[in-house]
């Protein structure tokens, strides 16, 4: 589990295959083999590093590549580095799992950064509501038909990548975990209403 609270900006050193290792330092303090970092928003397990601690390897998979924008990264790309939160920490941004649940393209850059993504995950998107692009937690201003409008700070821009990011360049979203929770509790409850209301109709 992370929250959106970027470390550190990275910067690919190469990828090979399904290798992908990534040049930092701050995250790599307390590193430890099977360790995770999240990598622009998607939680990996640490497979390597050097003695120096200059450097860290993860394994990604196909699937990974093909649903997060991962796959576009090339050798000097920046990337946003997380480790997960402990439970003696600050929830600085919110609840994020690492699990990315689209790639949306960015319309419009920083400081007001709209994204287009896909139509199914609108009904997560509120206004004041939280969601991760590229790892980064950030406040929702405008909700639209098409994605969202998020507003970044100097601060932001400068230690993330959003401040590079410009239109048509990809980015990873990650839409509010409790959301997704609460609307499957909730569907799980009105398909029992639904029920019950049709049994009573057909008694009457």
């Amino acid at each position: 589990m992370f929250t959106g609270i970027v470390e550190e900006l990275g910067a690919v050193r190469s990828r090979d295959g399904s290798r992908l290792v990534v040049s930092c330092r701050t995250v790599l303090d307390d590193v430890t083999m099977g360790a995770s970092i999240a990598v622009n928003g998607c939680c990996l397990t640490v497979v390597d590093w050097d003695d120096a601690r200059t450097w860290f390897a993860v394994d990604v998979t196909e699937e990974s590549y093909n649903r997060t924008q991962l796959g576009d990264l090339q050798p000097g790309d920046p990337v946003n580095l997380e480790r997960p939160v402990r439970l003696s920490d600050r929830l600085g941004g919110h609840l994020v799992q690492g699990h990315v649940d689209a790639v949306g393209v960015i319309v419009e850059p920083s400081p007001n950064l709209k994204v287009k993504m896909d139509p199914e995950l609108h009904r997560y998107v509120v206004e004041k509501g939280s969601i991760t692009v590229d790892g980064v937690s950030l406040t929702v201003v405008d909700p639209s038909t098409e994605g969202f409008t998020v507003a970044v700070i100097p601060h932001t821009a400068e230690v993330t990548t959003l401040g590079t990011k410009g239109p048509g360049d990809r980015v990873n979203i990650e839409v509010d975990v409790m959301a997704k929770y609460a609307e499957h509790l909730l569907v799980g409850f009105l398909n029992r209403s639904d029920s019950t209301q049709s049994d009573q109709n057909r008694s009457q």
